[in-house]
């Protein structure tokens, strides 16, 4: 299970102040996150390592990551909300 520390932390650097990226970020570390393996979970910590404004693109889908492992975590966290 995941620590309880680890998890606020993550909460307070998923909290972006951009309310497209909070939307997207607060909801997937507390209810997705303790879920995943450790692969996808350093994922998750190397996604909140990037720029708000790249993350917005890749979010929006007007742009991708040139990381295919931080792509296929956008994608993870988009087919959350926008199921097919």
């Amino acid at each position: 299970m995941v620590e309880d520390v680890e998890l606020n932390r993550l909460y307070w650097h998923s909290r972006r102040g951009m309310l497209e990226l909070d939307v997207l970020l607060v909801p997937f570390v507390r209810e997705v996150y303790a879920t995943l393996n450790d692969v996808d979970r350093e994922c998750y910590r190397k996604l909140l390592e990037c720029e708000d404004q790249d993350m917005f693109g890749w979010f929006m889908e007007r742009s991708e990551s040139e990381d295919p492992e931080l792509q296929r975590m956008v994608r993870m966290i988009l087919d959350r909300v926008q199921p097919k």
